[in-house]
């Protein structure tokens, strides 16, 4: 009877340990590869040429990041932009605007403020992210991959405005 349980209890501890860490997320990478829609001219048609408001290069904290990080205005609308983005794959990751200068640290992140843009889609590959239009970006100037399972940054690009 004794190893029953210890047995059933080991499957529980099993599953629970493999929902938590997703250990195969650390081998499987998910590539997206998201074009920049432009919004075309009320006057010509012609597609509006995005226009670059900050701009910064992603460095590693907790895993190995790397890419580039713009926030656009396309044609009025604000966008973060992921060019060359990798990092590692992991459980419930986001996209955060930081309200700091950078983050190389997870107490930066909780403790300056931050706004979610929303789950990240890929760990490889281009990607957008809405960015609202009354965000201050003189307050938020940096961009963090974090994982809200763990309250882990994995990368952040500091974000230098484009004059």
């Amino acid at each position: 009877m004794n190893r029953r349980l210890l047995v059933a209890g080991l499957v529980v501890l099993g599953g629970a340990a493999w929902y938590l860490f997703r250990p195969e997320l650390l081998f499987v990478d998910q590539r997206v590869h998201e074009e920049l829609a432009t919004t075309g001219s009320a006057q010509t048609g012609e597609a509006a040429a995005p226009v670059s408001l900050a701009t910064g290069a992603f460095h590693s904290v907790a895993h190995e990041t790397r890419g580039t990080a713009a926030i656009l205005d396309v044609g009025g609308k604000r966008v973060l932009r992921l060019t060359d983005f990798a990092t590692s794959n992991g459980p419930d990751v986001r996209v955060f605007l930081v309200a700091a200068a950078d983050a190389s640290d997870n107490e930066t992140v909780t403790q300056a403020g931050y706004v979610e843009l929303g789950k990240l889609k890929g760990n490889e590959g281009d990607q957008n992210y809405d960015v609202p239009a009354d965000l201050d970006l003189a307050k938020y100037r940096a961009v963090t991959i974090w994982c809200n399972r763990f309250g882990v940054n994995f990368g952040t690009a500091p974000l230098t405005s484009v004059s």
